[in-house]
């Protein structure tokens, strides 16, 4: 198998969990900072809309790193599109999950992204669009209430230790674990 072969196929969880893993020491020797995401949406209002509020008065430059690797999340996403993705990648699921999605409806699209959940003219139906801004606000208000994001939580503050992260991580699986088994599909017959 060649280099590029290699970079296609999805890459083992013994690879690839343990560099997520090194990104907390990483982050505490450069700095003391720890992951995030869901703390650069504040960043980025404190930078453009202030809007005069207390909130959002600190000074946000000393965070730019993290804008940063917010930006490199976003290109990295796009360059495993589009430049580590064979044209016509079919998504690789497992056969029972690809016969759970018959039964709704959805074929597995390419790249993980089935056509009937993921077309713009999906957005647009009433239904759609009210999960997606519910959905939305939900997250972003779960995240700020939990001082952290999944990822924030999950990766630095169980590696430090922290007893509010376990907390956290366990309120977010159950949530997660409750949703993918019981309110997705409760949607999706719906959404038929």
């Amino acid at each position: 198998m060649s280099l590029h072969d290699a970079l296609l196929a999805p890459w083992p969880w013994y690879v690839t969990g343990p560099l997520i893993g090194l990104v907390v020491p990483m982050l505490l020797l450069i700095g003391n900072r720890s992951f995030g995401i869901s703390s650069s949406f504040r960043h980025l209002c404190a930078a453009w809309l202030p809007a005069g509020l207390e909130y959002f008065r600190y000074e946000w430059r000393r965070e730019a790193w993290n804008l940063a690797l917010v930006a490199g999340i976003v290109i990295g996403g796009w360059l495993a599109v589009h430049g580590l993705t064979a044209p016509g990648t079919a998504s690789r699921v497992s056969p029972a999950f690809a016969r759970e999605l018959a039964a709704y409806g959805i074929e597995p699209g390419q790249l993980m992204l089935p056509r009937e959940l993921f077309a713009w003219a999906q957005l647009a139906t009433l239904p759609t669009l009210l999960a997606t801004v519910v959905g939305g606000l939900l997250v972003g208000f779960g995240a700020r209430y939990a001082n952290g994001c999944t990822g924030g939580h999950a990766i630095t503050g169980l590696a430090t230790l922290q007893r509010s992260s376990l907390v956290a991580v366990l309120g977010f699986m159950a949530g997660g674990f409750v949703t993918a088994n019981l309110v997705v599909p409760w949607l999706l017959e719906r959404l038929r």
